[in-house]
């Protein structure tokens, strides 16, 4: 959204909208407008310091706040009951955690509403609540500590003043277009009132968290407090002490002198005067559509209904505009690419829990065997969350390599402001490259990401079980080799487990950790510790061929190669799947993976899988293709040719590549015409078939844990939630007729599988519940 946000900037800033008429709000069926006093509330504390009211945000048996049915009411009553208070001159609205100030409204509320105007009322509630508040003659002052984001932020800026802590815990953001809905409560009118256009546009269009000295700039926050340190007790307690003391002594000044408006810079004048003009506001928009057009496909609806609804309110008033974001909220809000993007939510969040609970002995120490790509991002990801990281290779070069890759990775984080130049530094300073096993009986984990073969391994594993303490987990970063057949070589196989990372491991958020029969619980749980602790978002799946991503993604591509047999063109090919929502053409993956790691995947699959991995031939065009050295992007050729500054669809198709394809040349079948919607379907209906087929196995422990494998790991497209949400919104019965209708031609590499079939005869069968 960078260059979105240059774009916009470049013309234009909204002009400030009064709210100087009263918005009528339809009645809402939610709230009682007879709420009697409640003296005793659950979510809200609600005190008085002289003639200022706090009140104070803190859910009961939960780290975060959120906004909820429950707390509503609660709200509701606090607000009435400081505003019938002769006595009480302002409030201040904070938080009693010191984990954040309102993490978002509660999700569960949306889920439960069964039409489309049920969710409209929603929305007509929150708006309705929070434009009591910023109708309010007494000064509201939200104090922000920790996350205000979604309903959160909503809150925050109907208040009157916005206060927050200047630490990079405190962020603000509206999040909502990543669960493919729009801030249904204000957000889409109320921000771009208080910041410019482009920057509203910015945080709403991409979701993006804004930290407390950025907001500021922007004018979304009006006062920083610094954070304190150590005292009496823990600075966070201190800290939040001290906010509430900043904010009580603001609103009585608020009180006392008037809210007053800010003055705008003269740059933000001169914009809002040009963006009075119609030309103008239409290029903008215009603009700013198909930058959304051209990087979501228009495969997300949120985006486009996001830009609807602010350009409506800046055009038509906000009367309109408030009833486009309710209206917005509740179409959005029953797609299925709301309930797919929103089933990945709770998904993600189940997959960043332990639910193998707490190891005897927690991981301190690390050591990685193999300083290349992969192991240098274990070892970089490993020391930025603490670790204690020893990083040995065979080789000086090779060493030199991985500690410039980390350096190089903390150099960009400096650069972004993730942290300062010392706090990279003290990360730098937990890492020991070395050549040697020396301190190695230190280490609580060893990680292998040596090269892909069985001896190599064991011999690894022989040499470091010499050394190291009996409690010492042996975790194995193989992407295809099974696990039981590393801890053959173990003299304790139930300390041997499978890490597989993805690559670029500290970009790519999957860790897949893969157990066998022998595997202890204990060990289990020390893994998915560091994983979770590395910033992963984790599944643990059994042992098998390929274990759950890698057989998913060779059975797909098995098909990739019949399609480019049969003469379709790998640009087309491409363009289908993007098409279909994934985020990387299948054969630009294949480059970007790696031929030649590839040709080993498939030669060990095909053999171990069938029918299933294996491709008329898929194996000996790999061979070929490696043979001549086209072994995908890090070679400069592969499916395509890689030249500097030439990107994406500009890039050509390797001649070398059409030459070894014409080899093995073969029409397609006469029935099959391989039209967009043909490639999309032979690619995900394997694709989805081996997902299901891996859960009827047992490899993937459940329908969440395999669709946030695909999704997160191999690019399975976000708004169709993962094969298994996409079997329940699309149809098990379609998915099997697409899959027999390819078995009749080629035959039992498109069977479905058992669990897939039984789905499609009872259509009342979902792997979700909702």
């Amino acid at each position: 959204m960078a260059a979105l946000r240059q774009l916009i900037t470049k013309c234009v800033h909204t002009n400030q909208l009064m709210l100087s008429n009263r918005i009528s709000f339809p009645q809402v069926r939610y709230i009682s407008t007879t709420l009697k006093q409640m003296t005793e509330r659950k979510h809200i504390q609600l005190t008085y310091r002289d003639e200022v009211a706090v009140i104070k945000i803190d859910s009961p048996n939960s780290k975060v706040n959120t906004l909820s049915r429950e707390m509503f009411p609660e709200f509701t009553s606090a607000l009435e009951e400081v505003n019938k208070n002769e006595n009480c001159r302002g409030v201040v609205l904070i938080s009693g955690k010191t984990s954040g100030f309102i993490a978002g409204a509660d999700i569960k509320m949306i889920e439960s509403c069964k039409t489309q105007d049920e969710i409209y009322q929603l929305s007509k509630m929150g708006q309705k609540i929070f434009f009591d508040m910023e109708s309010s003659k007494k000064p509201i002052v939200s104090a922000i500590m920790g996350p205000c984001l979604g309903g959160g932020l909503e809150v925050a800026l109907a208040t009157h003043y916005r206060i927050a802590v200047n630490d990079n815990k405190t962020v603000v953001g509206l999040p909502e277009v990543k669960l493919g809905l729009l801030p249904g409560s204000g957000g889409t009118q109320r921000l771009p009132r208080l910041v410019s256009v482009p920057d509203a546009l910015d945080m709403a269009l991409t979701g993006k968290m804004v930290k407390a000295k950025k907001a500021k700039s922007l004018g979304l926050v009006d006062m920083l407090v610094e954070p304190l340190g150590p005292g009496v007790s823990s600075p966070e307690n201190r800290t939040l002490e001290y906010l509430e003391d900043v904010a009580v002594q603001v609103t009585r000044r608020l009180a006392k002198d008037g809210v007053k408006q800010k003055k705008k810079a003269l740059m933000r004048n001169l914009t809002d005067k040009a963006f009075e003009y119609q030309f103008v506001r239409n290029y903008v928009f215009n603009q700013v559509k198909s930058k959304i057009m051209g990087q979501t496909k228009g495969l997300y609806p949120a985006p486009l209904k996001i830009l609807e609804v602010v350009k409506t309110g800046i055009e038509k008033g906000p009367e309109a505009g408030y009833e486009a974001e309710a209206k917005g909220f509740s179409e959005l809000g029953m797609t299925s690419e709301s309930k797919a993007l929103i089933n990945l939510f709770h998904g993600h969040t189940s997959c960043k829990k332990n639910r193998f609970g707490n190891p005897q002995i927690e991981a301190k120490n690390i050591g990685v065997l193999g300083a290349g790509l992969m192991g240098a991002g274990i070892a970089s990801v490993s020391i930025d969350k603490g670790y204690n990281v020893i990083l040995k290779d065979m080789s000086n070069a090779g060493l030199t390599r991985g500690f410039n890759q980390i350096a190089k990775t903390l150099k960009t984080a400096v650069k972004r402001k993730r942290f300062s130049q010392i706090q990279a530094d003290q990360i730098t300073s937990r890492l020991s490259p070395q050549l040697t096993f020396d301190k190695f009986d230190k280490l609580d984990m060893i990680i292998e990401a040596v090269f892909e073969d069985i001896n190599i391994k064991h011999r690894v594993l022989k040499e470091v079980e010499s050394i190291t303490l009996p409690h010492c987990i042996f975790a194995s970063n193989t992407s295809a080799l099974p696990i039981g057949d590393i801890a053959k070589g173990s003299s304790r196989p139930e300390k041997v487990i499978g890490m597989h990372y993805f690559s670029p491991v500290e970009k790519m958020e999957l860790l897949e950790i893969i157990t066998t029969d022998v595997t202890s619980k204990d060990t289990i749980a020390s893994a998915v510790q560091v994983g979770l602790k590395q910033g992963k978002v984790v599944i643990v799946v059994k042992d098998g061929p390929g274990f759950y991503t890698t057989r998913i993604l060779s059975v797909a591509s098995a098909e990739l190669f019949n399609l480019f047999q049969e003469g379709v063109e790998p640009k087309e090919i491409d363009r289908a799947s993007k098409a279909f929502g994934f985020p990387v053409g299948n054969a630009t993956l294949l480059d970007e993976v790696g031929i030649d790691v590839a040709s080993h995947i498939a030669e060990y699959l095909s053999k171990a899988l069938g029918e299933s991995a294996s491709s008329r031939a898929g194996i000996p065009i790999l061979r070929d293709l490696v043979k001549n050295g086209y072994t995908g992007r890090k070679a400069g050729k592969g499916v395509y040719i890689y030249e500097a500054g030439v990107k994406g669809s500009d890039r050509q198709v390797n001649p070398g590549f059409y030459e070894i394809i014409n080899k093995y040349r073969l029409d397609a079948p006469a029935s099959i015409k391989n039209d967009t919607e043909t490639i999309q379907w032979r690619l995900a209906s394997k694709f989805i078939n081996e997902a299901v087929l891996c859960l009827q196995e047992g490899i993937v422990a459940s329908p969440t844990e395999g669709d946030i494998g695909a999704v997160f790991g191999l690019g399975f497209p976000p708004m169709k939630g993962g094969p298994f949400k996409f079997v329940d919104l699309y149809g098990a019965g379609k998915i099997v007729d697409r899959l027999k209708s390819f078995e009749q031609v080629y035959g039992a590499s498109f069977k479905p599988c058992d669990l897939l079939a039984d789905y499609a005869k009872d259509s009342s069968k979902k792997f979700y519940s909702s």
